[in-house]
């Protein structure tokens, strides 16, 4: 606690806020990469501090704290709500807390539904937000790309790689993966804007707010994951482990908002291609954290056999066309 404590100190004199003020520190959970503390100030002010591992992780997660900078950078030119930085420091983030909690299970349907069209019309502002080219701003694997499908092959074979590195426990062999992945690269090329994609938005990072009588979603959080790139990418993770378009009410949200949500069959394919992606970090990702038998039963469980369905889908769609 001593460390932590006095790591906070030393974040927030950095940022130019008397380090005396840290009135308490509480560490957040939830999280599977960086540590996250929620700093309380004896005005009432509150920080969140993010601060990343010295362990090694997958390819694409170095200076993740990078790119979580500029998804907060993008948000804010949108009026989208979500934290704000006050600081950042190479391994530390500092920035403004949002109101509200992650969204659970104690929501009433009629609130589900008025909350997955406002995160419609949220998404859809987050995807007019456009960058300077393509791929993770954070550098991690190298430069942006000025075309997609140079950016997101690189992206699959990172985490190609990372397999072949950590040696999961895949439902197919690496390589046959990727054989099926490269059949579907050409649908790619339709994309020509990169959008900002947040690529995580699962309900623990979306805070809902019910301080008012009307809930209402108080910040997305989280945007370590960011990156330029097609903005149907973010449909994998707003629909995790399932079919996004079943949800009618955040792509009513999406489409008022001016958001372009169409599926025929190139989109199709982009979108299997990005749940592939997904699910390989998810299944890879448990090697390196060195988690407990828990999380690896999981995604064994849950994650493994919609990866399967993902290659299926680009192995079907790759047919009829």
């Amino acid at each position: 606690m001593t460390d932590t404590w006095e790591r906070a100190r030393r974040v927030l004199e950095a940022a130019g806020i008397p380090p005396e003020r840290l009135a308490r520190l509480t560490p957040l959970t939830g999280g599977t990469y960086n540590s996250v503390e929620d700093l309380r100030l004896t005005d009432g002010a509150r920080y969140i501090l993010k601060v990343a591992p010295d362990s090694e992780g997958l390819r694409h997660e170095r200076r993740l704290l990078v790119s979580e900078a500029e998804f907060y950078e993008g948000a804010a030119h949108v009026d989208v709500p979500a934290p704000r930085v006050v600081a950042a420091g190479g391994p530390w983030l500092l920035m403004t807390a949002c109101p509200g909690e992650p969204w659970g299970d104690s929501l009433h349907a009629d609130e589900q539904l008025d909350l997955r069209t406002e995160l419609g019309r949220l998404v859809a502002r987050l995807h007019r937000v456009t960058g300077p080219g393509f791929g993770y701003p954070s550098g991690a694997l190298g430069a942006l790309a000025p075309h997609w499908r140079a950016a997101f092959t690189g992206m699959l074979d990172a985490v190609l790689d990372d397999a072949r590195r950590y040696r999961p426990r895949l439902p197919r062999p690496v390589e046959e993966i990727a054989r099926t992945l490269r059949t579907a690269h050409d649908a790619l090329d339709e994309v020509t804007t990169p959008s900002l994609v947040h690529f995580d938005l699962w309900p623990g990072n979306i805070l809902v707010d019910r301080s008012t009588p009307r809930a209402s979603i108080g910040g997305l959080i989280d945007g370590e994951r960011m990156f330029w790139g097609d903005p149907l990418a973010d449909f994998v993770s707003l629909a995790l482990l399932g079919d996004i378009r079943k949800d009618e009410a955040f792509l009513a949200g999406y489409r008022e908002a001016g958001g372009r949500a169409e599926f025929d069959g190139p989109a199709l394919l982009r979108l299997a291609l990005y749940r592939a992606y997904l699910y390989l970090i998810m299944l890879t990702e448990v090697v390196p954290r060195g988690g407990d038998t828990g999380p690896d039963s999981w995604v064994q469980e849950a994650v493994a056999p919609e990866l399967v369905a993902a290659l299926d889908h680009i192995e079907e769609l790759s047919t009829r066309s």
